[in-house]
């Protein structure tokens, strides 16, 4: 993509335009603080892939070559941005909204990408700036047109923490904290012609101390019905005839349209479902008009402290008679998304890896997905003494942690890699579970974004215990009862496409699959009515595992292990029926050595 002088403050930017006009203390059960180990621990022989890090100086200069950008990310083919005739100051905030601060709304992030394409003159560098949200200690919700097609690690840099945008060569930060860009995810059918399911996923190396917001759910309407108070948020331009965007942050209330409205207003540019439109009429001026603009794109929509919308696009210059603001719909995306937030794996990539024990020497070994195969085995090394390994990451950290158990005194003990020293750091978090029939480590149950910890007695009750994210947990809240009919219970992530986390039991006697569909909630609700998926016998497979994504399009996979060795994949679907599963795929013939899945 061309690039275009180089103009202080005045980006032209991120915003496509359209044609038209995110019980007590658990009794002495479970530890909430570090405890000493009885026995040996395992330690992990293998370090996780850890993102580089660009030095602080690299960081600055892509800041500051953002800041002194004027391109257009994700310029469509549709009606293109016009620049401004008018240059000066101007009224510092969101056309018609008003000056807020990083506290007000701590989850903001700056985006600034800066590629000078390798070659000495500027004419030909792409700088442009957009916005997001912190919706994870390593996760920036944002928008699509803002990620895809362009290298974010190679090129990005993240500043959050801070209300102010950087001085102009990107020393002073005001306060706030920069960091590079490890990985990045936009919706598979993000088209930039029609910019439709226009969302996206970065993820930082290292978390930020940001206070994270949540998406909202899939079922939430009352968020969109029409009237509704919505706060738009950025640092995008504050008039329509200047291209300069503002030093500081800004806020804007919009209330929520129709589809009927939006609809009419751009006919079939508006794609109902995946869009929402907000705001009243713009005037054709700044005068009366209150919008998103140009760098306010990848910005959250909020109501109710919920991310419902991510700025999308707009008509040009922002403000033409009738026009109003467009999000993309978080409630539509929120499933593709948040398996996003929890993408944890060994390797680094977005698809889910898978751990294993050798029965016979007691090695652990990792496999990583290719997305429907898997790589050659890494040693993790002696894993002798332990009858259950879970691959977590209970600290969001955005580097895989596992969860075991030993044998001999049932002691459950949390392993993490810690990024600064380049070790695995290791901690009692349950005592004596020797009786605990399932230890599942499923993701987030209660839907507070926190990864949390179920388990179920020798009675048959399950229990919740809330992940605080650093390893502890809050009290624990009893499931219900009746969990040991089944043989197996397993989980890691969303099987339905509705952003909350499942779980898929087996019964004992006939071999019924059914799924447990997550509510987001805690208790006794936070698992509805069970469904009948599947029938398998112990004859058809003896073991199970489910460690997220395996093939990276956003849904919950499982594998099933034959009596024989055979490994199936049982890509997801998202459907909550029958068909919750697509056709099985072979994916190794050698699995009957081992006898602990992750």
């Amino acid at each position: 993509m061309p690039g275009g002088g180089r103009h202080r403050r005045r980006i032209r930017i991120a915003l496509p335009v359209a044609a038209a006009g995110v019980a007590a203390a658990v009794a002495a059960a479970l530890l909430t603080t570090s405890a000493g180990a009885a026995t040996p621990l395992p330690q992990p022989a293998v370090k996780p892939a850890v993102a580089g890090s660009p030095s602080l100086a690299e960081l600055e200069q892509r800041v500051a070559g953002a800041i002194a950008g004027d391109d257009v990310a994700g310029k469509t083919s549709k009606a293109s941005l016009s620049a401004g005739t008018v240059t000066g100051s101007v009224d510092a905030k969101i056309i018609g909204g008003s000056q807020t601060t990083i506290t007000s709304a701590p989850w903001m992030a700056q985006l600034h990408y800066y590629d000078d394409r390798g070659t000495s003159s500027t004419g030909d560098d792409i700088g442009f700036f957009c916005g997001g949200a912190v919706v994870a200690p390593t996760k920036i919700l944002t928008a699509a047109h803002c990620v895809k097609g362009y290298d974010w690690h190679g090129n990005g840099a993240i500043v959050t923490g801070t209300s102010q945008l950087p001085s102009a060569d990107g020393t002073d930060l005001h306060g706030g904290t920069v960091t590079g860009v490890w990985r990045q995810w936009s919706h598979p059918s993000y088209s930039a012609t029609t910019i439709d399911n226009d969302i996206a996923v970065l993820t930082l190396p290292v978390p930020v101390k940001a206070t994270p917001i949540r998406m909202t759910t899939s079922g939430d309407t009352a968020s969109y019905a029409t009237g509704t108070s919505a706060k738009v948020y950025g640092w995008g331009r504050t008039s329509s005839t200047s291209d300069d965007i503002s030093e500081t942050l800004k806020t804007a209330t919009l209330p929520i349209q129709s589809d009927a409205t939006c609809s009419a207003a751009y006919g079939a540019d508006f794609v109902k479902g995946h869009m929402v439109c907000a705001g009243k009429p713009a005037t054709g001026s700044d005068t009366g008009t209150t919008t998103a603009c140009n760098g306010d794109s990848g910005g959250p929509l909020v109501v109710n402290n919920r991310i419902v919308g991510v700025v999308s696009w707009g008509v040009t210059d922002c403000v033409a008679k009738g026009a109003y603001s467009v999000f993309s719909k978080v409630s539509t995306y929120v499933g593709a998304a948040y398996p996003r937030l929890d993408d944890t794996n060994i390797n680094g990539d977005h698809r889910a890896d898978v751990w294993v024990r050798n029965a016979s020497t007691k090695t652990g070994y990792s496999k990583n997905s290719n997305g429907t195969s898997l790589a050659a085995r890494e040693s993790w090394g002696d894993w002798n003494g332990v009858n259950v390994v879970l691959q977590t990451d209970l600290d969001r950290d955005g580097y895989q942690d596992l969860v075991y158990r030993v044998s001999s005194t049932g002691d459950v003990y949390w392993t993490h890699y810690v990024i600064s020293s380049g070790t695995w750091a290791t901690k009692q978090i349950a005592d004596n579970w020797a009786s605990r029939t399932r230890i599942i480590t499923p993701g987030d149950v209660t839907g507070d974004y926190l990864p949390d910890l179920l388990s179920v007695d020798s009675a048959g009750a399950m229990w919740i215990y809330p992940g605080k994210g650093n390893g502890t947990f809050a009290s624990r809240v009893k499931v219900g009862t009746g969990w040991n009919q089944y043989n197996s219970v397993r989980g890691k992530g969303d099987f339905t496409g509705d952003g909350k986390t499942d779980l898929i039991a087996r019964s004992k006697t006939g071999g019924t699959i059914y799924l447990y569909k997550g509510t987001g909630k805690s208790g006794t609700g936070a698992f509805s009515g069970r469904i009948k998926v599947r029938t398998w016998s112990s004859t058809t497979y003896n073991a199970f595992d489910a460690v997220g994504d395996m093939t990276g399009d956003g849904k919950a996979d499982f594998l099933a292990r034959t009596p024989g060795g055979t490994l199936y994949l049982y890509a997801g679907t998202g459907k909550a029926t029958s068909e919750i599963f697509a056709t099985r795929k072979s994916v190794a013939t050698d699995f009957k050595q081992y006898d602990i899945f992750g």
